[in-house]
């Protein structure tokens, strides 16, 4: 039996590749951007989300095993380091004050989901998506899913960060319609500086990417103090140029490549404080639609489509 790590599945997405989808957030990312907006999803196991607004202190929580959690003068106190996520306070939590993120699922499990929504993928050309986290990071019960998927004649896309195993992602393509890959930086120090990790291993995944034949768009996040200059922006389209221009030469079409602007904002604030994690993206100020424009226009400068959101 497949059984893969699970953070959340989103139904009638629209963000996700084409038409109405099921998004399925894989748990588990070899990033660490700072602005990340699915925190719960960079670390593979599972982890307890408290949400201290909706705590009561009513007690219950203090069934927990590891004594996480102490009441003291009629206020609750939730000790993190004690937790070990095995979940019976949120069993427990009348207030729903508690959430734990990331559970096994089995493929079977995540397709009972995906097919309820058969007759919307049909009507609006939509599918399933798998996204994270990482889905390159559990190859096996990834691929399972996509194959499952386009079994049912469901329409398969997966987003990528693009830093993993190439074998890993290419174990996933053969099953995949449509791959969207993240590209946030031509400069591999300030790609470090602003995810942990270099571009080099992404940047040759996708090339290995474009000199195949599925349909990508690179998506570039547009993040304050990191990539949101013209010529940041120019430049990484016009690696996706240079790409097109690769897969042309192997005999696909060129065209099949496109780029697509996403503006950063701050709605993952509040599940930061939830997982006890530092929001380090709190005093960045969303780009305006001017700003995205111009950037837009910066990228097609370079000869690329890029994709209306």
């Amino acid at each position: 039996m497949m059984i893969g790590n699970v953070f959340d599945i989103q139904r009638f997405s629209i963000h996700d590749g084409p038409g109405i989808r099921t998004t399925v957030f894989l748990k588990g990312c070899s990033l660490r951007c700072f602005w990340c907006h699915n925190p719960e999803g960079l670390r593979r196991p599972a982890e307890l989300q408290f949400l201290p607004a909706r705590c009561i202190a009513c007690g219950a929580c203090l069934v927990c095993p590891q004594a996480a959690n102490e009441l003291r003068d009629g206020v609750l106190i939730y000790h993190r380091e004690r937790c070990e996520a095995c979940g019976q306070c949120v069993e427990t939590c009348y207030a729903e004050g508690r959430r734990l993120v990331g559970r096994p699922m089995t493929v079977e499990e995540v397709m009972q989901e995906a097919l309820r929504d058969r007759i919307f993928y049909e009507t609006s050309g939509g599918g399933v998506t798998l996204s994270g986290g990482e889905p390159a990071l559990q190859p096996e019960f990834s691929r399972a899913i996509l194959v499952a998927c386009q079994t049912e004649g469901i329409h398969t896309a997966i987003e990528t960060a693009g830093n993993c195993a190439w074998d890993d992602l290419a174990m996933l393509l053969p099953a995949t319609d449509l791959v969207m890959m993240d590209l946030k930086h031509m400069d591999a120090a300030k790609h470090r500086a602003a995810t942990g990790v270099s571009n080099e291993r992404i940047l040759e995944n996708a090339r290995r990417l474009a000199a195949g034949d599925k349909p990508l768009i690179f998506r570039i996040p547009i993040v304050p103090t990191v990539n949101d200059t013209p010529e940041e922006v120019a430049a990484i389209a016009c690696f996706v140029r240079e790409l097109g221009s690769l897969r042309a030469a192997g005999g696909n079409d060129g065209r099949s490549l496109s780029l697509e602007l996403l503006a950063f904002h701050r709605l993952a604030s509040d599940k930061y404080a939830s997982l006890g994690l530092v929001y380090r993206a709190r005093d960045l100020v969303a780009p305006t639609k001017e700003q995205m424009a111009i950037l837009a226009q910066a990228a097609a400068a370079q000869g690329i489509a890029v994709c209306d959101r």
